[in-house]
């Protein structure tokens, strides 16, 4: 089964939501209805988010849940330890996603060096898709060389209405990988632009909600966050607004190439 067909659109992303008050942020996002969380290695939230999902009392198969690998555990012999580390932390036998946060830093590492102890991971049953995050459209052709076609689930990178990433999606798009994005909401930077207010305006709702909805439009997934109630939601109900094909293609006019994460380690991006 392809990872469209199981993965919710729309999932909560677990960054920052650390000790008590995060555990209590993963349990509204659960009690919202959202089913996807999404953690990593570097977030230091894994046990967080697997202590709420022991205290919602959610079957474990209801919920679709992703970490990643950090670049910290790319050595030889390390990530698949790593990993298993991650799913103690998690309180699971399994993953539904695992994905390589990064491209090695600087580019240090050969691809294959730690793409092939991902797909080792697969195979063993650790995680049931692969993928990978901040990979730009070359990474992504050595990747589908090395893996082999269909196996690269998905490429989770920085994508909201001030940095569309529109060759990158398009080439995700063309070879059916889905598309996840990160900072979907830009962190909180969207009222800035009178073209958003004014259009979210129109369906009585936030830009922030304008923003999710036109990610999710667009056939991508999108992974906010909040530790606060009243936004986690909020953002939920972007679930709910239908835009127009003319508003799409308004949004889509208010691209900046505005990236907010871009490390002086990271891939050269498209």
């Amino acid at each position: 089964m392809k990872i469209q067909e199981v993965m919710p659109r729309l999932g909560f992303g677990t960054y920052g939501r650390w000790k008590a008050e995060g555990i209590e942020a993963i349990l509204c996002a659960l009690e919202t209805g959202y089913r996807h969380l999404d953690t990593a290695q570097t977030y230091d939230t894994e046990t967080e988010v697997g202590t709420a999902l022991e205290q919602s009392g959610l079957a474990r198969a209801e919920i679709f849940l992703t970490t990643k690998i950090s670049t910290d555990n790319y050595a030889e012999g390390r990530l698949i330890p790593s990993l298993e580390t991650s799913l103690s932390h998690l309180g699971v036998d399994q993953v539904d996603l695992t994905l390589l946060h990064w491209p090695s830093p600087n580019g240090a590492q050969p691809l294959a060096a730690y793409l092939e102890p991902l797909l080792d991971a697969q195979d063993r049953g650790l995680t049931k898709y692969i993928g990978v995050s901040n990979f730009t459209i070359a990474l992504l052709d050595q990747a589908r060389s090395i893996a082999g076609e269909g196996r690269i689930a998905t490429n989770q990178v920085e994508l909201n209405p001030f940095i569309q990433n529109k060759k990158l999606a398009q080439y995700c798009a063309d070879h059916g990988i889905m598309v996840t994005c990160y900072q979907p909401i830009a962190h909180g930077r969207l009222g800035d632009d009178p073209v958003l207010v004014d259009t979210a305006s129109r369906y009585d709702a936030s830009p922030e909600q304008l923003a999710l909805a036109f990610e999710l439009a667009k056939g991508y997934a999108a992974i906010p966050t909040s530790g606060k109630r009243e936004r986690i939601a909020s953002n939920f109900a972007a679930l709910h607004l239908k835009l127009s094909p003319e508003d799409i293609a308004l949004i889509e006019t208010r691209d900046r190439n505005l990236r907010a994460i871009a490390p002086d380690w990271g891939p050269d991006w498209d």
